[in-house]
């Protein structure tokens, strides 16, 4: 059985984000999906050593620089319930490799909302853009479509994310 704790992260590099897009994998959830890089714990692993062995296994890069930046709580009618440890990093070493997943590429962060997403990663890139210090995600999704999210416990399904209503949830959370 996988670990229901994972790492997902987004390398930062030049107003850019490292991206996977997954279209190598067989039975892949993520399938067709741009995603950062990581993935599930193993045995004994921290979501440090998680991130950073994934991180090394994905791209080949060793991560010198990276931060903790929230939680998701991914829960799907599909594939069950994830725990993920959102990261960013934006210190590196190393040579990028091929990656056995999807194909790596540098996207700039203005151009991240025209790629195939799952929903609800547009609501933590735009919390991870506004630098929310730290943050507790839930997304619920049925098959692809989010049908419930919560943010720190606050039931915000059906909220429409204008830029004021925006203002207002980041004014909440910078309180806290």
């Amino acid at each position: 059985m996988k670990s229901p704790v994972t790492t997902l992260c987004y390398i930062e590099q030049d107003d850019k984000y490292l991206m996977l897009h997954r279209i190598k994998k067989k039975n892949d959830l993520n399938e067709d999906k741009w995603v950062g890089i990581g993935g599930h714990a193993e045995e004994g692993e921290s979501p440090e050593d998680c991130l950073l062995r994934e991180a090394m296994e994905e791209t080949g890069l060793s991560l010198t620089s990276y931060q903790f930046r929230g939680l998701v709580t991914f829960v799907s009618d599909k594939w069950g319930t994830e725990y993920m440890c959102l990261y960013t990093a934006d210190g590196f070493e190393g040579e990028m490799i091929d990656c056995n997943e999807g194909c790596l590429e540098w996207i700039a962060k203005s151009k991240i909302p025209e790629l195939n997403l799952w929903t609800g990663d547009l609501i933590f890139f735009r919390l991870l853009e506004e630098k929310v210090p730290f943050f507790s995600l839930k997304l619920r999704y049925e098959g692809d479509f989010l049908a419930e999210w919560q943010l720190n416990g606050k039931d915000m399904t059906g909220t429409v994310l204008s830029d004021e209503k925006w203002k207002e949830i980041l004014d909440s959370l910078r309180q806290v």
